[in-house]
């Protein structure tokens, strides 16, 4: 075997034997390919560099895996980019998730306890109104009934003034009459009855005044209490509205962020499809590729070892027959 068959099997061996260790269906075919060449040149009369071809096929072979190797890089540079943003958006949506649902909860729960307090509070002026009705009719039967009353005792108090002074002038004109005796005991009686009906009328008097003073009182009072609890029922109305118009605001905020959260998921969910087996494989298929390149390389190193051998064996025999 001459040493450029030796070279040429030890090429196709060597690449055969690279193609095994790193299990690369790529270089078996190279490895394939390299024997067919060398075949072909080793019957054809060119003269030609023997290894040019094979060479040539090597050095393509080298391109397209560093082109690989560049291409993977690149892909493993985007995975863990995409992977690492695609997931930090994630959270930072599921984090602003929960802190809009955590507002709605409580504005939904102060919203429903002013609303609540809100109509306590209408109930207590429900019955603060029915009470002041009932003052009001009890006050209005008061009030009748002293008008009713009040002039029949005065009239009363006037008819017995009128009869004491009557019968005060009578006597007096009549002092020796047998029935003096008789006249001061009526008129006795009669003056009785004149400080009963004095009396009454002033006890009247004063418990219609007292029951005025009552009223107005019990009025006043219920009036300020109605105006702080109406007030009180307009701020909390007005608050739980205000909340409930958050609320609704929150929801939408929350609906958009849930549609961010759901599309930035679904990415996230495709990025790892498409990278979890490349990221996790890329430590031992780089490290396959540069074995592959480097073995690469030593076989081209060899062949151009072996052209510069035949080279200088040719110029040195064609020294040697030149001197001949």
């Amino acid at each position: 075997m001459s040493r450029l068959s030796l070279a040429n099997f030890e090429a196709v061996r060597f690449v055969r034997d690279l193609a095994k260790k790193t299990n690369a269906p790529e270089l078996a075919q190279l490895a394939s390919r390299m024997s067919t060449v060398y075949r072909l040149e080793e019957h054809s009369s060119s003269g030609g560099d023997p290894f040019a071809k094979v060479k040539a096929l090597i050095t393509d072979m080298l391109a397209k895996l560093e082109k690989d190797a560049a291409a993977s890089a690149d892909q493993k540079a985007w995975c863990d980019k995409e992977l690492a943003e695609s997931t930090a958006k994630k959270e930072s949506s599921g984090d602003e998730m929960e802190g809009l649902s955590t507002k709605i909860d409580v504005s939904v729960a102060k919203s429903q306890k002013l609303k609540g307090e809100a109509a306590t509070l209408q109930r207590e002026l429900s019955v603060l109104a029915s009470a002041q009705v009932e003052a009001d009719s009890i006050r209005s039967d008061e009030k009748a009934l002293f008008d009713k009353n009040k002039p029949e005792i005065e009239a009363g108090l006037q008819g017995v003034k009128l009869a004491l002074k009557i019968l005060n002038e009578y006597f007096s004109k009549n002092e020796d009459s047998s029935s003096s005796g008789a006249g001061s005991g009526i008129i006795g009686l009669l003056e009785v009855v004149e400080s009963d009906f004095t009396k009454s009328l002033a006890e009247l008097q004063a418990s219609e005044d007292m029951s005025g003073r009552a009223h107005d009182k019990l009025t006043q009072e219920n009036q300020i209490t109605k105006t702080m609890k109406d007030a009180d029922v307009k701020y909390k109305t007005k608050e739980s509205t205000g909340l409930d118009k958050s609320v609704a605001e929150l929801k939408t905020d929350r609906e958009g962020v849930q549609t961010e959260l759901d599309a930035v998921t679904d990415y996230l969910a495709g990025v790892k499809q498409k990278c979890t087996y490349k990221v996790t494989s890329y430590a031992d298929r780089a490290s396959r590729r540069q074995a592959e390149v480097a073995g690469l390389k030593e076989a081209l190193q060899i062949l151009e070892n072996e052209v510069a051998f035949v080279q200088t064996s040719f110029k040195l025999r064609g020294v040697r027959h030149h001197h001949a």
